[in-house]
Formats: structure tokens, sequence, C-alpha cells
């Protein structure tokens, strides 16, 4: 028995953290069956010794993730290492101790901060681009140093160098919070980096999305118009003694080689213009300017609550490419994030421009949907005899393809590399089965989420867009949940949300978060994010604290829709997303679904009435818990007389609404529920089995058919090929989602549409449904404490299978059937429980460990299938 990964709240690397009592997390390795916890121990020690470390005794528990600190809090810059052991079952000794895990405090009061925000002492035209700042700074110490930190961000984007080397592995720090209210900052251990004597500090800063063009309306300015830098590098030295150097106003400033970097449009580099040695002690800076201090609202500062975004993957070419007008084209093979190295050797003065897209058309670059976005990369060579290597450093794209113009000589496939880019968050879920068409579109909703996933989670990221939509996490959180550790990054989110929210005066939220738009919708699916997103980070990470941060924000949100209600207890007096992107919408008016927008507001208002009553007894919060279920009760009434007839029939008439009404429990009688289910089958088979959902009805359809008992169709619907359909754009070589069901019509043009993005995670929140129902692996209890093990086989599958990393350890499933023999194995972490549900009606419950079954079972009848076309590519 061992205990492994003591983790401190939702971080990985929990360095400089803005909790002063972060709750802990630890897992067990055993191979005992059934093993529980029922007893645990905390032990730290502030140093590198351990004697003398503070111990909490044996404390009498079966937590294991988020439990409560149990020392005296932290204190700003403390350091203090932390070990676990555990008791088991009967077990009078415990496990061996875990290894010594380290957590560092940051800054966790505006007073520590003695640092002054800084920007160049030019004037800048506001309203405009501006090339980013150079400053710099040297500095002495006097001994041998024995401990640094360096505390950093800025109004833009930063990267520091430290005696001529870039410090850290971020990019695009520090990241987009919605930087009126919140400000993040980030801390480096930077001890290695300095020296007795002489030193050099420097920090490049670029407009970001702080004063950077944003939208497709081209806002620049939202947040400030002057670049900004905040540093504090605290040094001590050996002797004792303590050196701080705080950005003010003795800082030098400069331009160099970057003339522009723009988020939406590119980075401009011109290595000529390059000022060697500036961030090293030595050098020369009589020419530059000097800084000017500018006011700044310490509160604001905040640590991260998880990764930042890094470089996390290198791609090489999987072709260049001629198009039919002679430009050359590197397809990287993968739809992705980021930016392209390159490594040359040619004359000064010669510039390399890289245009990049997701797609190509009729041969050639396909640029049309990026809209204004130029996405366009240059750099002008030095002429370095030995050659030159250069890369982005602040901006990104979302591309498959880069076109290549001004190449010295004739370009191959080792001169070039794709740089993948987003939240350095870890993968924690895997799906397998037999159909490869259906493990590709599953690999696609990763990448996906990968590209979605830089700071802020994106509807999209290539176009003059960018912006963290409510509505598309709000239908992906669970998917998401599963694929990736994205509870620290979520919860950052979150907190943005609540904060753009809760100050504004009617408080509801806005549409996107951070807010950059001018106005608001008060929209149905898309405000419900603040219900359900912090509901799913409860159910699949055990966050109940996230659910009292949160619930001012949920409250704020059903309280002030409940107000908008028209007599009859709907919800019909707003514009609508609604069912945003029903197939049938034509390519310009993305919002004209089938179903009635009323009918989906109404709906989703129901559905977060009747979380947060369940949310508010989970909290405490009695009083509120019967408030908000009898204002559920209420909503489900109105739904009924407005859109249900008595037997079963819904307005409208759609797949959508069948799928609301039936997973969101909107129907009285069961007669209702059964005529209701019949009719959402028929449509399926009256739709040959395409697609007919947009964001709203797509994660629902397959949940609605299997509640009907339509498992066999929700799989004919899954592996349908036509367009629309989930599987079509993969056959159409896709290697992300797409934003509509035909981004690339059959023909291989690009869809007519204004909005037509290629990389659009909202519409693979199906992946849940693969993850719970075809695997059958899903959430019994926060934190996957308790399993349901509930496979459904169907279609022509012959075996699936999910493994995902839980709060408590591996949990995995895997099935296979042949011949009507039907074969489960079953994982599940220590001190946890399982509900495992076979295919023929058994129902087992079950301890840790692994377990297999073996029983008969014959498939119920399955809708034949199209063949496919002859142009499928995986």
């Amino acid at each position: 028995m061992t205990v492994e990964s003591v983790r401190f709240e939702h971080h990985r690397e929990p360095f400089g953290i803005g909790e002063s009592q972060p709750r802990l997390s630890w897992l067990v390795g055993t191979d005992v069956p059934g093993w529980r916890q029922t007893a645990y121990e905390v032990e730290m020690t502030g140093d590198d010794d351990a004697d003398g470390a503070w111990s909490s005794g044996r404390v009498e528990g079966d937590e294991s993730v988020l439990v409560a600190w149990p020392a005296a809090p932290l204190r700003s810059r403390e350091r203090r290492r932390v070990r676990v052991r555990v008791w088991g079952g009967d077990d009078a000794e415990p496990s061996a101790w875990s290894e010594w895990h380290a957590v560092e405090a940051g800054l966790l009061d505006a007073g520590d901060w003695t640092a002054e925000l800084i920007g160049p002492d030019w004037d800048e035209e506001p309203g405009r681009s501006h090339p980013p700042v150079l400053f710099r700074r040297e500095f002495d110490l006097p001994a041998p140093v024995a401990h640094a930190r360096l505390y950093t961000t800025a109004h833009g984007l930063y990267e520091l160098e430290l005696n001529g080397g870039v410090v850290g592995d971020h990019v695009l720090a520090p990241g987009w919070t919605s930087y009126h209210h919140r400000l993040r900052y980030h801390t480096y251990d930077v001890t290695e980096l300095l020296r007795e004597g002489l030193n050099a500090l420097g920090a490049t800063v670029a407009e970001g999305w702080y004063r950077g063009r944003l939208t497709w309306n081209s806002k620049r300015d939202v947040y400030g118009d002057r670049a900004g830098l905040l540093a504090q590098l605290e040094v001590r030295l050996t002797d004792g003694s303590t050196v701080v150097v705080g950005t003010d106003e003795t800082w030098r400033c400069a331009t160099g080689p970057i003339l522009e970097a723009s988020l939406y449009d590119g980075e401009s580099y011109d290595a000529r213009r390059e000022r060697p040695g500036w961030s090293a002690p030595g050098y020369d800076d009589a020419g530059w300017s000097g800084s000017r201090r500018a006011p700044i609202d310490r509160t604001r500062l905040v640590a991260p609550t998880g990764p930042p975004v890094r470089r996390t993957q290198e791609l090489r070419p999987a072709a260049v490419l001629t198009s039919p007008s002679g430009r050359t084209i590197v397809d990287f093979g993968q739809n992705l994030v980021g930016w392209v190295r390159l490594r040359v050797t040619g004359a000064a003065g010669q510039t390399i421009t890289l245009r990049h897209a997701e797609v190509l058309e009729n041969d050639e670059l396909g640029v049309r949907p990026l809209r204004t976005a130029r996405a366009t990369d240059s750099y002008t060579l030095a002429g370095r005899p030995e050659g030159e290597e250069w890369e982005p450093r602040f901006t990104f794209h979302g591309f498959r393809y880069a076109e290549v113009e001004g190449w010295p000589g004739r370009l191959t496939a080792d001169d070039v590399t794709a740089i993948v880019v987003h939240t350095d968050v870890e993968r924690t879920g895997w799906f397998e089965a037999s159909e490869p068409l259906l493990e590709k579109l599953h690999e696609n909703v990763a990448w996906s989420l990968r590209g979605n996933l830089v700071d802020v989670p994106t509807d999209c990221p290539q176009r003059d867009e960018r912006l963290g939509w409510t509505g598309d996490i709000q239908v992906f959180a669970p998917a998401a949940s599963f694929l990736f550790d994205c509870a620290g990054p979520l919860t950052s989110w979150l907190r943005d949300l609540a904060a753009e929210q809760l100050a504004s005066p009617d408080g509801l939220p806005p549409v996107v978060v951070p807010n950059v738009l001018d106005g608001k919708q008060n929209a149905a699916a898309w405000g419900d994010a603040t219900v359900i997103v912090p509901w799913v980070l409860h159910q699949r990470f055990g966050d109940w604290q996230l659910l009292r941060d949160q619930f001012p924000s949920m409250t704020a949100w059903v309280d002030g829709i409940a107000e908008r209600r028209s007599e009859n207890g709907i919800w019909d007096v707003d514009w609508q997303y609604g069912d945003w992107l029903d197939p049938s919408a034509p390519p310009d008016d993305p919002a004209a679904a089938r179903t009635d927008p009323a009918l989906v507001a109404t709906a989703y208002l129901a559905r977060s009435a009747t979380l947060l009553a369940e949310i508010a007894a989970l909290i405490g919060e009695n009083a509120a818990a019967d408030r908000y279920a009898a204002l559920a009760a209420r909503v489900r009434r109105a739904f009924a007389a407005e859109f249900v007839t008595p037997s079963g029939r819904l307005a409208g008439d759609t797949q959508t609404g069948f799928a609301l009404a039936l997973q969101f429990a909107l129907l009285e009688t069961p007669e209702q529920r059964e005529r209701a289910g019949r009719r959402l089958a028929e449509l399926v088979h009256d739709g040959r089995y395409r697609i007919a959902t947009g964001f709203v009805g797509t994660p629902l359809i397959a949940d609605a058919l299997c509640t009907a008992g339509a498992t066999q169709l929700a799989y004919r619907l899954l592996l349908e090929t036509s367009c629309p359909s989930f599987l079509y754009p993969v056959t159409m070589g896709a290697t992300t989602i797409w934003e509509r069901w035909d981004s690339m019509l059959p023909d291989g043009s690009v869809n007519p549409g204004e909005m037509t993005s290629f990389n659009h995670y909202a519409l693979g929140a199906v992946a849940d449904w693969l993850h719970r129902t075809v695997a059958g692996l899903a959430p019994g209890a926060p934190g996957y404490r308790h399993l349901v093990v509930a496979p459904r086989p169907g279609g022509d599958l012959t075996s699936a299978g999910a493994t995902h990393r839980t709060p408590y350890g591996r949990a995995s499933v895997r099935w296979r059937q042949d011949d009507g023999a039907f074969a489960l194995d079953v994982d599940v972490p220590p001190n946890c429980t399982a509900t495992v549900s076979l295919p023929d009606g058994a129902v087992h419950e079950v301890g840790a460990g692994r377990h297999r079954y073996e029983v008969r079972h014959q498939p119920a009848p399955y809708p034949p299938v199209v063949p496919r076309p002859e142009h499928v590519q995986l």
C-alpha cells in the first residue's frame, strides 16, 4: 500500500499559489480488493530537514480528495513540504509515508507588492497597433544567492529574460482574465539564473488581449491603451540579507526587432533590428528611453488556479505541396493551435511570410473563414551564415496549413516545425472502439479542446473572435472534464464570469467571458453556464467548495431570469440563440433553428432551477433549496401548459425539443414520456438517421434516445456518415470538430456562411455519451467516488472501452462481444465503489479492484448502415 501524488487544490505545480489553506488530495496504490481508507495522517515541515515536522496525528476519515488543510495557514512566500500516510480496512499499521511534496504560496496580500507598474515614457497613440516594448534594469548582488523568486504580470503579454536567458517556459503570459477585476501574476524560481555581482533583468511586453485588436469589430484598448510591466524580484543572499528589485522609474525602455504582434493578425520580426545582449549585464542602454509609473489596483492581482499556457508538442510536416497557383504550402497533417518555427539560411533583408489556414479550398489556402484575421507571420533575415531559427512569441494561429512565401531556395520538411500551444492541462481520459471512425471522432474532440483552451475556453482559435462563449463550454464541460484535468482553468474562468456578472447592474452574465462585447444578451443555455459548469466540475472533480463560491452567481442568474418570464410562466421575452447552428439553419442565419427559442429558454430555466435547488441543499442553504425547487416546479408546469399536448406531442415537433423534454424531466406523466420517446424515434427514422440538432440538442439527443428505449437508434445516429452526421467530417478528413455539421461541403468547398470554423468543440459534446454509454464509465458520486459502469453495446461495434484518471485513481472499462458472448473488464480505483450494470439486466455492487464478467447478450435489431463513401480518410 503506497500513497502517491499528493496534490494541493487543483494545482499540478503548487508553486506561487494563491490559497493560504490549500486542500489536499492523494492517491493510494494497492492491489487489495475492496480497499477503503479509514484514517490518514499529514506531516509538514518548513525546510529541507524532516526533523521537527508538524503532524496532524491520526485523523479518522475516508476522504482523500480535497481534504481540508489541517495546519496553520500559509503566509505569503512560505514554503512547506507535505507528506501523507493512510490506514485502510482493519489494518493496524499505516502505509509507508508518501514522498515529500512541496507547496509554496505566492504574494497573498496586496501589501506584499512594492514594485510599481511601469510603461515607456514615450507617448503612444490610442486606437492603433504598437510594437512590443523592451524593459531592462541592471542590479548588483553583493553575495552569492541562496533563494530567489520573481513575481510578474503585465498589461499585455510578457516574456522575461534574466542575464540573457529566457525565464520559465510560459507563453502568452499572464493569460487572459477579466483584467478590470482580476489580473493574474506568476511566480518563477530564478535562483539558478542569478549570480553574485552584476545582473540584468529584462522583459518584452506585447499588446496581447489587454490593448490589442479583439472581436470582429476590431476593438482596441479594451482594458487600457499603454503597455505595462509589474515585476518584483526578491533575492535572499547567503549572508542572510535580502535584495528586492522592483519595476520603477529607473528601468529603461526601447523597441526591438518585433515590429507587430497581434493575436489575430500575426507577428512581424526583423532580425536586423535585434539588440544583442540587451537583457545581459553590461549592455550599453544609453540610447534607451526612461520609464513612467502607471496606476494599478494591487487588490486585483491573483495567483493562478491552474497551469499556464505552454508549448506542449512539436509536429513535423506531413507534406510540402505546390498549389495550382504555384504557391508553397506546408501540410502539418493536423489542425492545431500555435505557430511555426523555422530554420533558414539566407541573405540579410530577405523576408519570409507565413500565412495560416485550417483547410485548403480548390487546393489553395482557405483563408475566407478567417474573416478579417490576417493570421500572417513574417521574418526578415539578419543574414547570418550559420543560419537562423525563429518562432513567434506573442500571437497564435489555428491552422493545419501554412503557405510560405519568400523562402530562399527550396523549402523542405526539415525547415519548419509546427509548435502546439495551449493551457498545459493533463490528459486524463481515453476512449477506444472497434470502429476506427469513432476513435478518430474522439481524438478530434480532444484536439479541439487543446486548441480552444488557450487560457480561456473559447469558441474557435483561428478567426477574428476566439472568445470565451459561455454556451460552448456549458454543453462541452462534461466531455472536457473527462478528457483533461481542466478544473483549475475552468475555476479561474468561473471567477471571471462571476466578477463580470455581479458587477453588472442587472446581475446577469455576459455571453462571453471575459466580456469584450458591446451590450448583453440574456441568452438561455449560454447564461446557464453559471449553474451547469460549476455543477459539472463538482460532479467530476468532487469540488463542493466551488458550488459555495459560485452560489451568488448562480442565484443571480436564476432569479434574474425568473423575473423576466411572461405572465404564463414561460421565458419568451428575449432574443435567443436557441438551438444554435441547427443544420437546417441557412448559412447566413445560424439562429434560425427549427426548435422554438422560447421552448429552449423555458426548458433551461427549469433545468437550472432544479440543479440550483439540489446545490443549495448540498451546501446547507435549505430555504433557498425549497425556493428553487418550487420555482422549478412552476416552470415545468408552465412548459407543459405551453408546449406539451396531453398525449405527449411537443410544439415544434423537433429532435431538440423532445430531447430537452425527456432529459430535463419536463413531461408530467409516464404516458407523455412514452409518447415523446416514440415520437423522437420517429423523427430520427424520418430524418434517415442524419443529425438534426444544434448546440443545445446535440449533447442530449443520444441520451434522450436511450431514455426512450431506443439505444440501437442512438447508435444508428452516431455511426451515420452522410451529411450532416457526427462521422461525416471524419470521412472528409477532419482532425478537429467543426463549427457546422457541413463546414466543408461534400464537394470539398467551404460552407458559404460567415461563421465557418473547423475547430469548434461544442458539437463534440457527444464524447461524453461515448464515455458514459458506449464505453459505460460514468460518475455515480462526486469525483467518481462511486462509479456507474453500464455499457450499452450497439451498432456493429464488437468492442469499446474508456480509461479515466479520476481524482481517486485510474478507472477503466472495456467490453467485447462476439456471437452473443459479452465480456466486461472493470478496474475500480482504491477507496471507491461501483455499480456494474450488465446488458442482460444483472446488477453488481463492487469495491476497489479488478472485476470481470461474462454473460450472454443478443443485441437488439440494428437499422441498416448506409455504405460509406469511398473518400473516407483517417
